[in-house]
């Protein structure tokens, strides 16, 4: 610990009760204005507010993890001895949110991938830390960073459970979604390759539906619009001019790979009149004409191949 934090202090100031630590706008409605009042550093505050001998306390920014870890076990032995409630109470608890916003930042610093800003993560990690104070006990003999830090963390992926899917899915399939994110990293490593949905099945002991569904969750988790411009090395439109497009032309084609082999088959006059019909547009009468038959022969040997045709057709379904 560093020298200024082992002296303890007389203190020579008069005991006027004096502005809390600005930290306090978060608990208390109490506003001070600084032209009047000279607001002297938190070691100064809580011994002014409370008449009792404190280690001198540097800025917050400037005190190390060990000198930060050493000053709150004596403001939790502090706290445990006032009275909850109180304008005291509020103002050791509030330096001890800020003795220890270190660690939410370093909480907050493992979320720094997500698209959230990471004021909004501190902020949620704060939290955290408020509630992390308010539920430790100094007798269990626990070092406060190693019980907060827990706490912190659960907030903060609350946080992102909670508010960061683009479509609202059961909680079921957002914890799926990390099992299998999990599941697929330690399998591909292992694998060296990407695992199939059997393999996560067996990973995970469920079952491949299960798995399917968790992936098809997945894809909740983000999305963009469809006039969203693309980046500037992106070539290509917005993302609705690359959508594809149903082609009724592709309908058909089934049919027109099985009926060939039909068509194949059949006599040459057969072929001859459904070219003549179908592709030239002929009608029955100018089909007689070019084959020097009548119309209704025509008709007859059309119906005829037709069916043979769609009899084919069905008996390969």
């Amino acid at each position: 610990m560093s020298p200024r934090l082992d002296e303890t202090r007389t203190p020579d100031a008069p005991s006027t009760p004096i502005s809390p630590h600005p930290i306090d706008s978060a608990f208390d409605s109490v506003a001070v204005d600084p032209a009047v009042v000279e607001v002297p550093g938190p070691a100064e505050a809580l011994d002014d507010a409370y008449g009792t001998d404190l280690p001198e306390i540097p800025p917050y920014d400037e005190v190390d993890p060990l000198d930060a870890r050493a000053l709150s076990k004596t403001l939790f032995a502090r706290l445990n001895a006032l009275e909850e409630g109180t304008h005291e109470y509020a103002y050791v608890r509030s330096t001890l949110v800020e003795l220890n916003l270190a660690l939410v930042k370093f909480a907050a610093s493992r979320f720094r991938s997500r698209s959230e800003p990471m004021e909004d993560i501190v902020q949620v990690g704060t939290i955290g830390l408020i509630k992390a104070i308010d539920r430790f006990e100094l007798s269990r003999g626990v070092e406060f960073p190693t019980f907060a830090m827990p706490t912190i963390v659960g907030e903060i992926k609350r946080f992102f459970r909670d508010t960061s899917w683009s479509v609202r899915v059961p909680r079921r399939l957002q914890e799926l979604r990390l099992e299998l994110a999990k599941a697929g990293d330690e399998l591909a490593q292992q694998l060296d390759r990407a695992p199939t949905v059997a393999e996560l099945a067996v990973k995970l002991g469920i079952t491949r539906d299960e798995v399917v569904e968790g992936m098809a969750a997945s894809n909740a988790y983000t999305a963009s619009s469809l006039d969203a411009q693309p980046d500037e090395d992106d070539s290509e439109g917005a993302l609705a001019d690359r959508l594809g497009y149903e082609d009724h032309g592709l309908e058909g084609i089934e049919y027109i790979e099985s009926l060939k082999p039909l068509i194949a088959a059949l006599p040459a006059r057969d072929r001859k009149i459904l070219s003549l019909r179908f592709v030239a547009g002929l009608t029955q009468s100018e089909i007689g004409e070019e084959l020097n038959i009548s119309q209704m022969h025509v008709s007859r040997l059309l119906s005829r191949t037709l069916g043979k045709l769609r009899k084919g057709l069905t008996v390969e379904e």
